[in-house]
């Protein structure tokens, strides 16, 4: 299999490049530096300059393009870095996969899609917030019509939060644990829709070959709350979590983004089950007692 990949220099990207080649398949990584191997082509993603010749005989485009999200103050500039980081890469690469037949684009997206759901389970049919996170997520899902309408089969990869030690969520949390400062956010009745790296790669893996088309959440099957996955952590790593992060301490220190933190989306891999994936971490105590490895 022949791979196109944007947006791939951050964990998941790399650990996908990884999984891919190791499996055998090839991996052309656009690149906005100088190429440094037969591997890499330059492209500009905003002015959508790039060589359309490295899409000859592609089975799959993989975009994980996008600034981040967390941790950030949400300035207007930032909010339109957000954005443009995300719509103007996908536009151009949906554009050419429609232009240039290539069968297969799996978008990145996120379960911010969904908004605050509070205790409410939801799958890939439930509808978008109204939040500036939920409302990019539909800009950035729209921004894949040209594939769509050209009949590539399209995936919409609505992510959570991803736990892998190379990841700024696990990375930062399990070091304030460690560091005896680890507490809940809030009142820490928030779900939180968590994956594993490993589950993670995996999906995508899975998604390019099989038949699924249109929004997936890549997340586990039980998520947890806040509160849950900061006693789970302590447990783990053999520290208490007595702490408490008030919202407005939150929200002084983080801005809007301190909404994300709070606010709770119960999302569920309905897709992903229904195409018969099989999670290697199913439950929090699973995926963290590998990760933390």
């Amino acid at each position: 299999m022949k791979v196109v990949a944007a947006g791939v220099s951050g964990f998941l990207g790399r650990g996908l490049t990884q999984a891919l080649t190791t499996a055998g398949h090839q991996v052309i990584r656009l690149v906005r530096s100088e190429p440094t191997g037969p591997d890499e082509s330059l492209w500009n993603p905003h002015s959508g300059d790039l060589d359309s010749s490295v899409f000859d005989g592609a089975d799959a485009v993989v975009n994980l393009c996008g600034a981040p999200t967390a941790f950030h103050r949400w300035t207007r500039e930032y909010k339109h870095q957000l954005l443009s980081s995300r719509v103007n890469p996908t536009r151009t690469l949906a554009a050419e996969c429609a232009r240039l037949g290539v069968p297969v684009l799996l978008n990145a997206s996120a379960v911010g899609y969904y908004g605050a759901c509070g205790t409410e389970i939801v799958t890939e049919n439930a509808p978008p917030g109204d939040s500036f996170l939920a409302q990019l997520c539909v800009q950035w899902e729209d921004a894949t019509a040209p594939a769509r309408e050209a009949d590539v089969r399209v995936v919409l990869l609505r992510t959570g939060l991803v736990l892998g030690m190379d990841g700024d969520l696990l990375k930062l949390t399990s070091l304030l644990t460690r560091l005896w400062a680890g507490g809940r956010l809030g009142s820490g009745d928030q779900y939180y829709p968590w994956i594993s790296v490993t589950d993670h790669l995996a999906a995508m893996q899975f998604l390019l070959t099989n038949p699924v088309h249109g929004p997936a959440n890549l997340t586990a099957p039980y998520p947890v709350t806040n509160a849950e996955y900061t006693k789970e952590l302590g447990k783990q790593l053999h520290r208490p979590t007595p702490w408490i992060v008030p919202e407005f301490a939150l929200r002084i220190a983080l801005g809007e983004f301190a909404d994300e933190l709070v606010d709770g989306r119960r999302a569920v891999p309905a897709v992903l089950h229904e195409a018969g994936f099989e999670f290697a971490h199913r439950t929090l105590p699973e995926a963290l007692a590998a990760e933390l490895r």
